[in-house]
């Protein structure tokens, strides 16, 4: 492994924050800098010499600054081989100076869609030279580092400063592995920018964001999460989550996302489904109720709210023991009382974008659909018996279809008074999704007379209204579509239930 002293430095950055002290101690280092555009007079008002791209070159920079940087002069400087004969001898020919060091930083693309900024500003933010020089001098590692990012300003100062501007091999193979990891990840959000419409059948998912989680599923399963983490969440308290932390956070994120706006809504859930959720007039009652819904799953489970959580709400969770309680902010006292339990995670939910795609894999492969982002309402039902829901009814079919959106299929949600009597999940019949719901809330004293059932999926018999009925239950809400659609309106019509046909089915898988 052979070392490098760097000798000169080629700088051509869009972020100048943390530049100062990298340029300062090449300088005192004796390394000549060479430069273009604004980093060059940044380096110059910071009273240091510096080599211009054009007395290099001998060319200008050119059309309107999308041409600085792409010259035989600039790019033999980088990608020579300093250990092979033709290309000493050509370098010396051609009169091309060598460069050690290439610290560039990309214009802000992926910041400038987030803008929402016009087409033209944001093809105007696609890097050309800046993205040839991190390839160029990331391939000849073995020459030249390669400082590809902001991100690694501090990085390369501190290395630079304790090894005397001497780098290893591995030093230089660190940052060319950084490099390649900067362009992969610029050239797939252009990509995906251009293929908004996914007109072209590729997927391109770049997250440089990770981290190592405890461990996967399970104990002997290794576990990442890759993410912005911070962006969608402020962490208060707690312990590290897990992998099945994550997947539970990301279920009742999902949920609740359903509620925003509304009432105080609360919901407890545990492997992925809601066993608790009420909408009340206080977040403490929402609480109170949801617990009331299932208090035996509840244990270890995660809360979400889509109000502040205030004391006397925080009091009764204290009693619980949860993983993860998460909403929109909480009051001083409320944080101070969750935070009695030392592992107990508290996090504040962001106003951030959930992702419109859904990754999984598959086989030797990987599934991609679009987010699930119809939420049924109540001019989109058709009335599909002679008896019509009250308007009661009416809000608890919405609200018991908003939560069988987001159930494991096959599902049946029961409802009543906004509040979640019991759900049969993740069921292969929809009628033992059924007869699990009735027997789960019938074993925490629910009363179902009067209550409402939703379903993800259609009905082919007329088995499951009729199960429902001698149950109490008096109000149906289902996408239909079946070509035996009839029997169960015509069970309905027989037995005083109404039903609401949404045409739309939620299958979870």
């Amino acid at each position: 492994m052979s070392n490098k002293t760097i000798k000169s430095a080629l700088i051509s950055v869009f972020s100048k924050d943390g530049l100062e002290p990298i340029v300062k101690e090449l300088n005192k280092q004796g390394v000549t800098i060479y430069s273009t555009g604004g980093t060059e007079t940044f380096i110059k008002n910071l009273g240091i010499n510096v080599v211009p791209v054009e007395d290099v070159t001998s060319y200008p920079s050119i059309l309107g600054g999308r041409v600085k940087t792409l010259h035989p002069k600039v790019f033999g400087g980088i990608l020579n081989r300093q250990n092979h004969d033709g290309d000493i001898k050509e370098m010396k020919d051609f009169d091309i100076p060598q460069i050690d060091v290439v610290i560039v930083d990309l214009y802000p693309f992926e910041k400038t869609v987030a803008s929402g900024a016009s087409n033209q500003d944001i093809i105007e933010k696609i890097d050309i030279g800046g993205i040839s020089l991190i390839r160029a001098a990331a391939k000849n590692y073995a020459d030249v580092i390669c400082v590809s990012s902001v991100n690694d300003y501090a990085e390369f100062l501190e290395l630079i400063t304790d090894k005397k501007g001497n780098l290893s091999e591995d030093d230089r193979k660190r940052f060319a592995a950084k490099a390649f990891n900067v362009s992969s990840h610029y050239d797939s959000a252009i990509f995906n920018y251009f293929n908004a419409n996914h007109e072209i059948a590729s997927l391109k998912l770049s997250e440089t964001k990770g981290q190592v989680l405890r461990y996967g599923e399970n104990p002997h399963q290794r576990g990442f999460f890759f993410g912005d983490f911070d962006e969608m969440f402020t962490k208060l308290h707690g312990k590290a989550l897990s992998y099945n932390n994550l997947l539970d956070v990301d279920a009742a994120v999902n949920l609740i996302a359903e509620f925003k706006d509304e009432k105080p809504t609360f919901a407890i859930l545990k492997h992925n489904n809601a066993c608790g959720f009420a909408q009340r007039d206080t977040v403490h009652q929402a609480y109170t109720d949801a617990l009331a819904g299932d208090p035996v799953s509840a244990f270890g489970g995660i809360l979400i709210s889509n109000v502040e959580i205030d004391a006397a709400c925080a009091t009764d969770i204290h009693n619980l023991f949860c993983e993860v309680v998460i909403a929109p902010s909480f009051s001083a006292e409320a944080e101070t009382i969750l935070k009695g339990k030392k592992n107990r995670i508290l996090l504040v939910l962001k106003d951030a974008a959930l992702a419109q795609t859904t990754v999984r894999t598959c086989l030797n492969g990987v599934l991609v659909q679009d987010r699930d982002n119809k939420t049924d309402a109540i001019e989109d039902l058709t009335y599909a018996t002679i008896t019509k829901p009250s308007a009661q009814e009416l809000e608890d079919l919405i609200f018991a279809s908003k939560i069988c959106k987001h159930t494991k299929s096959n599902t049946i949600v029961l409802v009543k008074n906004k509040q979640l009597c019991a759900s049969g999940t993740g069921q292969t019949s929809r009628v033992d999704a059924l007869n699990q719901a009735i027997h789960k809330a019938q074993s925490f004293k629910f009363d179902l007379k009067g209550s409402v059932m939703a379903s993800d999926a259609f009905f082919p018999f007329p088995d499951c209204v009729e199960i429902a009925d001698n149950a109490g239950i008096t109000s149906v809400i289902q996408p239909g579509g079946s070509i035996k659609d009839q029997l169960s309106i015509d069970y309905c019509n027989d037995n005083n239930i109404s039903m609401v046909m949404t045409g739309t089915r939620h299958f979870k898988h």
